[in-house]
This record gives C-alpha cells, sequence and structure tokens, in this order.
C-alpha cells in the first residue's frame, strides 16, 4: 500500500494510512496490512452485557437454536456464530465464569477433554489438516466475549483462504451453520 493512502471500510475514510517506511525501525521481510476499523473489538464496544451472554443463553435453546453439538456435566460444545473457518467450535463451561484459573477442576477436565473430542470428531467429518486452538482471557487480549470463558477449536486445511478477512472483510464458508451442526452433532454421538 503506498503512503499515506486513504482507505475506505464501511462507509468511513481512514485517510493517511501510515507506512512504516518513514519511522525508525531494522527493516524485514514482512509486509504490515493495517485495521484501524478492529479497535471497536479492542475498545470493547462489542461486549454484551452479563445478562446477555450468549454463552449464558445458549444452553437454555434447543441445541439445533444454539448451534449445540455436545452438551457435557460441566461444559458444552457448540459452534461459532461468527467463525474464521467452517467447524469452529467453542468450549464453554455452564458456569458463568471469565477466566481458566477461576475454572474448576471438573470444568478444566471436561474442556480438555471435549477439546480432545472436538478436534476427533471434526476430523473425521471435515479432513481437517490442523487446529488453531485458544482461549483469549479478557478484553485487553481480545476475547470476544470476555466475562464467559471459552475455547476457540479452529479447524484448519492447507488450502483455506485465511487472507479474506483482512483483504475483502469477507470469510469463504463453504458449509451452511445448521448443516455443519448437525453433521459434527451426529458424528459425536457415533463417536461415544
Amino acid at each position: 500500500m503506498p503512503e499515506n493512502t486513504a482507505v475506505d471500510y464501511d462507509g468511513e475514510t481512514y485517510a493517511n494510512v501510515e507506512s512504516t517506511a518513514d519511522f525508525a525501525a531494522a527493516p524485514d521481510a514482512f509486509q504490515r496490512l493495517w485495521t484501524p476499523y478492529r479497535i471497536a473489538y479492542i475498545q470493547g464496544a462489542q461486549q454484551p452485557g452479563e445478562k446477555a451472554c450468549p454463552f449464558c443463553v445458549a444452553p437454555t435453546l434447543s441445541d439445533e437454536q444454539a448451534l449445540i453439538v455436545t452438551r457435557g456435566e460441566h461444559a458444552y460444545v457448540l459452534l461459532n456464530l461468527f467463525p474464521y473457518n467452517s467447524g469452529h467450535l467453542l468450549v464453554c463451561p455452564y458456569r458463568h465464569v471469565a477466566t481458566y484459573d477461576e475454572a474448576t477442576l471438573d470444568e478444566v477436565t471436561e474442556i480438555a477433554t471435549l477439546t480432545q473430542m472436538a478436534m476427533r470428531v471434526v476430523t473425521e467429518t471435515s479432513g481437517a489438516h490442523g487446529y488453531n486452538i485458544g482461549m483469549n482471557q479478557g478484553r485487553v487480549a481480545g476475547a470476544g466475549i470476555a466475562d464467559h470463558l471459552h475455547q476457540h477449536i479452529v479447524p484448519r486445511w492447507a488450502t483455506d483462504a485465511n487472507f479474506f478477512p483482512i483483504i475483502a472483510q469477507t470469510k469463504a464458508l463453504p458449509r451452511l451453520l445448521g448443516d455443519v451442526r448437525d453433521e459434527i452433532a451426529k458424528a459425536w454421538l457415533s463417536s461415544r
């Protein structure tokens, strides 16, 4: 991107996007794409109030409506409503707890066990080549829902197009959420 280029996003113009060429630094092999529109996530504008916590509401709904693929005793697994890739799952404790260190041993054990099973089931249903697994703890760490602990399980393939969200503000998801939920839930039951 040339120096001081104006960038349009969602009807807003971000003028004078900076190039690093004018700053003191040792050059490296990386290109940088500045995404100032993401500051809304960093500043917490996307955080729901406690009464609107989607991870507390989900277990009160039907599995199909909440995109839940399985329920355990202390935690459950559901599809991410805004997935990075098809089959992007979340493992959540039922209890409204913010961070991993506040979870009980039973919750931690079940989150780990459900994560292992999720990897097996998604590999079986979609042939994933690898996974990104992680938890963002707190708003400053980028947690979309900071007040309710959840672990991401993102399947990856050698050919996935992960540049789309940055370049075109678009996610290429080849399968519908309901279809993916049904397939994973069915495979989960047969894997027990």
